[in-house]
């Protein structure tokens, strides 16, 4: 059984980015976290999962979007990774 690596774009209500990737830390456990400037001010938190093949992505992307404080979920990357 593979792994597989999904990335998430995820735009937070503004300047509730902290609080959101503090959610996301405490409720989901990402394997990874950053948040970035995208553009004029606007910044968005990349959320990276790792997980078996056998179980869907869009399990974490139906929790991201029922996040408090979430406008936005889309998936960047995904990926078998072994």
């Amino acid at each position: 059984m593979g792994k597989v690596a999904v990335l998430f774009r995820v735009y937070a209500e503004g300047g509730k980015e902290a609080e959101v990737m503090n959610r996301i830390r405490e409720e989901l456990k990402p394997n990874s976290m950053e948040q970035e400037e995208v553009a004029f001010g606007i910044k968005v938190i990349k959320v990276l999962f790792i997980h078996d093949d056998s179980e869907g992505s869009s399990v974490f992307e139906e929790k991201l979007k029922k996040t408090q404080d979430v406008n936005e979920v889309e998936v960047i990357e995904e990926s078998l990774i072994s």
